[in-house]
């Protein structure tokens, strides 16, 4: 298990959470929470038809004892669960009519679980995309006071020759195409708190393929402002850019292209430009470097939603629900 799961436990020993899982039926979900119900820190809320959660945990052979199940076809809630929805989205005109048809959808039903206090946190996404995640979540938790976008973090974590877990975090991975200036630099906030999280302390870099102007285009001077951007709001962590990739981890690069930096050689915490070079760089540590990739952690957002990757296991579930309890 990765560093800073114990210490996740334990705080959630002290304070249990509950959390939301919308596909009460997959087994995936179902074995990760039987394993949690053995517990005492993290209680799931398994969403669907009862009758159908409790045989589909029977026939894969979970016990699944003690784990409330909720149906939106009988929730004793539900009128008024409709006519919260529809005072959230009366912007757009929200009826009844059209609340009930959509809150029949466990993602959308299940958002609603949290933002009444039912749940404390939701994971989703085992068999369907993160936009049918993120989408409810945008329209019913919305983003912190002072945020104007959600964004993701990858944590990618492999054991190191000290012993201790090398831990990494990069963003963003799987929410923005093309990010601006100051959309970086609140990405750059959050990703800095979740690292924290993690017991990584920040030493971040705004990646490009160039380092302290070696290249020129728009996309430079985009990370370098960003940074620059980035360092004046956030004083207190060592923020370098613009970087290309092997001046921010290898020291003896650094040492060439950027000698006086106190993060070039030594990042742990990496910003990328945009979508595209976010999910190629996660996917080639995860893949080439032998890392563990734990996300997308989704960030900004008023309450705790995080998404699964549809290929995932019961594990990576189960390490998910944790990650996603201990941001309440």
């Amino acid at each position: 298990m990765m560093y800073g799961f114990g210490t996740m436990i334990d705080q959630l020993k002290k304070s249990p959470k509950t959390i939301v899982f919308t596909e009460g039926t997959d087994p995936r979900i179902l074995e990760a929470a039987s394993r949690l119900l053995a517990s005492s820190f993290l209680h799931p809320i398994l969403v669907g038809n009862e009758e159908d959660v409790l045989m589909a945990a029977e026939e894969a052979g979970y016990n699944i004892r003690g784990a409330q199940i909720i149906d939106s076809n009988n929730y004793d809630r539900f009128d008024e669960m409709v006519e919260r929805f529809c005072e959230l989205r009366k912007s757009k005109g929200m009826t009844p009519e059209e609340a009930k048809k959509i809150l029949s959808q466990p993602n959308y039903f299940g958002t609603m679980l949290v933002e009444m206090g039912v749940a404390d946190s939701l994971l989703g996404g085992a068999t369907y995309s993160t936009a049918d995640t993120v989408r409810p979540a945008l329209q019913i938790i919305k983003t912190k006071p002072g945020n104007s976008i959600v964004s993701s973090c990858f944590i990618l974590v492999r054991p190191g020759a000290t012993g201790e877990n090398e831990v990494l975090a990069m963003s963003d991975c799987a929410i923005n195409i093309n990010p601006t200036e100051d959309e970086l630099v609140e990405i750059c906030g959050e990703t800095i708190e979740c690292a924290k999280i993690f017991g990584v302390d920040p030493k971040v870099a705004f990646l490009s393929y160039s380092t302290f102007g070696s290249g020129k285009g728009p996309d430079v001077e985009k990370m370098r402002n960003a940074a620059n951007k980035a360092k004046a709001k956030f004083p207190n962590t060592p923020i370098e850019g613009e970087l290309q990739f092997d001046a921010a981890v290898s020291p003896r690069v650094a040492r060439t292209k950027c000698p006086n930096s106190q993060v070039a050689g030594h990042t742990n915490t990496f910003i990328f430009p945009d979508l595209s070079s976010g999910n190629m760089g996660y996917k080639i540590a995860q893949r080439m470097g032998n890392f563990e990739a734990y996300g997308p952690i989704l960030l900004g957002l008023n309450a705790p939603v995080n998404d699964l990757s549809r290929g995932c296991n019961a594990i990576e579930v189960y390490s998910m629900a944790i990650i996603t309890a201990a941001l309440v």
